[in-house]
């Protein structure tokens, strides 16, 4: 009996050995460049140009002399802490660098990155034992005022032997895994992901010999997890015509997440596009339409606002810039094991392609005509 054929993945092994590589190397906000100089390594091949701008987001340029410029992009930085005290004892007192989960800490191994390169750390806890016998009946919550870091040394001038010092940043050390089912995990796919997502479509454009009457810019940029500033710089600097931004968005299907607040989103169920006052309401149609003749799966949600993402940045920069949203599902935000689903990483990157083929300078984006 003859083998069923294996189905042909939009996506390589090769791609895969990349998202490990960029998910594994630590890209905390403000200290992007290790990992932008994996993903600029990787995008090289596939562009025309490839530029930085002074506070380290990268771009390459496909067809970089057509005057009208499209831009697809993800943000590069991920959440981490900054230290901010060293006792006399040689424990190490943080602040948030971006929305960093203070109740997921305790126990957790860390990579402190001081001037002598990064430094192996915990987040101490006391054991189960003192609390308990506490004369306080409510046990301790973790809080970021008495969360520390512990690297084994036993006074404030051994952490400073290390190159530890105040203002360097830490991140947590669990990287990239596969689970059963097609899942993957790992810290900061929010929004490594995207990075990896866009630099698939570069990837796909140049493998199949794709011209495009436009200029693509693929920009991975930085500092959104503290105020969208990268994507705010770089569209000043771009001036795109028309952008297209992935991110995350929540799985809702995961307890004690109410989907009367979030919406109805599941990993596996294609990416999820959404309704908003910075997303273009007929750019947004263009999406969908694309999606429907691709037959490529995707989920709705709205925002009553911001989108939270570097949409924003992009929609209101300059005179105005007709943008676009393309979310991902993503359960666990924020955390070590943020987890995501292989067919929604092809499908976005599938729709992001579909949608780059068939968008012109001429394509119809007027709300009046």
């Amino acid at each position: 009996m003859a083998k069923a054929k294996k189905k042909a993945s939009l996506l390589e092994d090769a791609s895969y050995d990349f998202l490990k590589h960029y998910i594994n190397t630590p890209s905390p906000t403000g200290f992007e460049s290790g990992g932008q100089k994996v993903w600029m390594k990787y995008v090289t091949p596939f562009v025309d140009e490839m530029h930085t701008d002074p506070y380290g987001t990268a771009y390459g340029v496909i067809n970089p002399t057509a005057p009208f410029k499209v831009v697809i992009e993800a943000h590069a930085d991920e959440i981490s802490w900054f230290v901010n005290y060293i006792s006399p004892e040689g424990l190490i007192y943080l602040k948030r660098n971006g929305g960093v989960d203070h109740q997921i800490a305790p126990s957790m191994r860390v990579l402190i990155h001081g001037k002598k390169g990064a430094v192996k750390a915990v987040f101490g806890w006391p054991a189960i034992h003192t609390r308990m016998s506490n004369n306080d009946s409510k046990e301790p919550q973790p809080k970021v005022d008495n969360l520390f870091l512990d690297c084994g040394a036993r006074n404030k001038k051994e952490v400073e032997a290390l190159g530890i010092h105040i203002g360097a940043v830490a991140t947590y050390e669990d990287g990239y895994d596969e689970l059963a089912h097609d899942f993957i995990i790992g810290r900061a796919f929010d929004n490594r992901v995207g990075g990896f997502m866009i630099a698939e479509v570069a990837r796909l454009l140049k493998e199949n010999k794709k011209k495009l009457p436009f200029a693509l810019y693929v920009v991975n940029a930085v500092q959104e997890e503290i105020g969208l500033r990268g994507a705010e710089m770089i569209a000043r600097r771009i001036k795109p015509d028309v952008a297209i931004i992935t991110d995350v968005t929540h799985d809702s299907t995961t307890p004690m997440i109410n989907k009367i607040i979030e919406g109805e989103c599941k990993c596996g169920g294609g990416p999820s596009l959404c309704y908003g006052p910075a997303v273009h309401n007929k750019l947004l149609n263009f999406v969908q339409n694309i999606a429907d003749k691709s037959k490529i799966p995707f989920q709705l949600k709205t925002v009553s606002r911001s989108t939270g993402t570097d949409t924003d940045s992009f929609a209101y920069a300059n005179d105005g810039c007709p943008s676009v949203l393309i979310s991902i599902p993503l359960r666990y935000m924020h955390t070590t094991v943020e987890m995501l689903h292989k067919s929604d990483i092809e499908n976005t990157v599938k729709l992001m392609y579909e949608t780059i083929i068939a968008l012109t300078p001429k394509t119809n984006l007027s709300y009046f005509s």
